[in-house]
Parts: structure tokens; C-alpha cells; sequence
């Protein structure tokens, strides 16, 4: 997760704090009592003990009566913190992540963005939309976005990376959106972009690989039709899961239609997978996730 600036117009005093250390007694305690200190008000409260992996998860959505502001708690909170080995964030809640979106060639995902993006559906800022071809550029100057078009081959793949990254840096991105972008990316790059680039893919990975899944599931009669959001990693669509979900077809289904309903699916499950993160939802439990929904 990535840290989010703060937003005009903003209700005052309402914020988010998101931890995650070993699991031991006496954590609760500490943040109730550190929110007692500084007049703070739970509106939401959720937390996970990990008993695989011994670590302690914990959200908590609070408003505070006094003038104060997310550096002053977030300095405040440091020193219990610091006692436990949290990993922690402490953020104005209605902050909203600056997100850049990438996509090729398929505009299903990318609109379905847009559209909840444009309704306030999504606690996102969308600055800029990249894409290896120009077909999504219509669309996404409809909305008032900068579009860029970053040609990527064999030989430029490198350079095209570079010029990703000097966007991700000169504009402040918390988080990268692989709408069906249809490019492997470099393992120093999903390095680089670790815990805050999110990718979809159909479920059928990976009985169902290549270009046209949708049509080798539909050969093979399916009877459910599913998608995967998740973090981006080294190792190839096996990142962290965020959300997943499938729908049923059955034997008057064409490919078409197989198809469609797939792009349903995808749509809606990437868009549950972004507002979770930009809501501070997600926290990383190693290889998987913990999600407060």
C-alpha cells in the first residue's frame, strides 16, 4: 500500500488506520488506547489473527473532534508502533489514491473505471491512461484524461518501461491498473511496482491458456465463466489474490456470449479489487491477502 496526500474539501478529522505485526496480547489495547488519547471515535473496526503465519491484522476507521491532521496522529502513533513492530499507515480516509491505468486493446475494464471513476464510485484520480496501441484513446479523452501511447516491442520494451516509471514518478501514482493490458511486464519493473499494481485475468489459467481462452473453455463445454484480480508479481498471474468470482453458462451459450459474459465478470471484479485497495482494504499476508470488506 501507498501513501495517499490529502484532498480539498475533505471531511475534517476522519481518517483510516491499517496495521499489520506479530500477533501477541496487548495490541488492541495499545491503538484504543492511543485513539482515547487523542479523542478519537471508531466507525469502523475490523482485525484478523493469522494463525498460519502468527501475524495480527487490524482497520480501523476513526474521526477526531480536535484540529489535528494525518501527519500529527501518524507521528503520534510511532511510538506504539514501535513497541509492537507494526507495519502501519495512518490516512485521512477520504484521501483518494492517484491511479494510473494501462490497457491494450480490449476497453471493457478501462470503461467500467472510467464510468464508476466518473460517478464517484471509485476513490480514485485517474491523471492518465497508457496503452501499446491507440485504440482506447477515444475513449479516454471522452472522459477528459491525458492519454498516452507507449509502442512496445521486443527491441523498445526497456525503454518503454523507463518512460512508464517517469510518468509513475512525475505524477505522484499510488497505484498501477493492468486493465487487459496485454504485455508481460519485466521482473525489475514488478519489483518496482511491488503491493501497488493490480492485474485481471479469466479464471481459466491455466487449463485454459492463450490468446482466445474464452473460446478453448467454450470447446471444452464449461459451465462456469470466472475472473481473478491480484497483485502484480515476478511470477506470472500468481500475485496475491484480491477478489475473484464466477457466473454460470451452460450448453446454449455461444463463444460469443461466452465471451461477454467473461468481460462482465472482469469488470466487475477488477472494480471491486481497486475500490478495496484504495479504500485501504488490502494488506498483504505474504503470498495472499487480507481483505476488509
Amino acid at each position: 500500500m501507498t501513501g495517499r496526500n490529502a484532498v480539498p474539501n475533505e471531511p475534517v478529522g476522519d481518517y483510516v488506520l491499517v496495521l499489520s505485526c506479530a500477533d501477541r496480547p496487548g495490541i488492541v489495547h495499545a491503538v484504543t488506547s492511543f485513539l482515547m488519547d487523542h479523542g478519537g471515535d471508531i466507525r469502523e473496526s475490523q482485525q484478523f489473527g493469522d494463525r498460519q503465519s502468527g501475524r495480527f491484522f487490524m482497520r480501523i476507521d476513526f474521526t477526531v473532534s480536535g484540529r489535528t491532521s494525518a501527519d500529527a496522529l501518524r507521528a503520534a502513533f510511532a511510538a506504539p508502533a514501535a513497541e509492537f513492530g507494526m507495519d502501519y499507515e495512518l490516512w485521512s480516509a477520504g484521501a483518494p489514491y492517484r491511479t494510473l491505468i494501462m490497457v491494450s486493446r480490449q476497453l471493457h475494464c478501462l470503461n467500467d473505471l472510467l464510468f464508476r471513476h466518473s460517478t464517484g464510485g471509485l476513490q480514485i484520480e485517474v491523471p492518465v491512461v497508457v496503452s501499446n496501441h491507440t485504440d482506447a484513446e477515444p475513449l479516454v479523452k471522452s472522459y477528459g484524461i491525458e492519454f498516452h501511447h507507449i509502442p512496445v516491442s521486443p527491441d523498445s520494451k526497456e525503454e518503454a518501461e523507463a518512460r512508464l516509471l517517469e510518468l509513475v514518478d512525475r505524477l505522484g501514482i499510488h497505484l498501477v491498473v493492468l486493465a487487459r493490458y496485454m504485455q508481460i511486464l519485466s521482473d525489475d519493473l514488478c519489483r518496482t511496482l511491488s503491493g501497488r499494481a493490480i492485474n485481471i485475468h479469466h479464471s481459466f489459467l491455466p487449463s485454459f491458456k492463450g490468446a482466445r481462452p474464452y473460446h478453448a473453455a467454450f470447446d471444452r463445454g464449461v459451465k462456469l465463466v470466472g475472473a481473478t484480480a491480484h497483485y502484480v508479481t515476478a511470477d506470472l498471474d500468481e500475485g496475491p489474490i484480491i477478489e475473484q468470482d464466477v457466473i454460470r453458462v451452460d450448453h446454449t451459450h455461444s463463444a460469443e456470449q461466452l465471451v461477454a459474459a467473461g468481460r462482465d465478470v472482469e469488470a466487475a471484479v477488477l472494480s471491486r479489487a481497486v475500490a478495496w485497495h484504495s479504500q485501504t482494504r488490502v494488506l498483504l499476508n505474504g503470498n495472499r491477502t487480507v481483505v476488509f470488506r
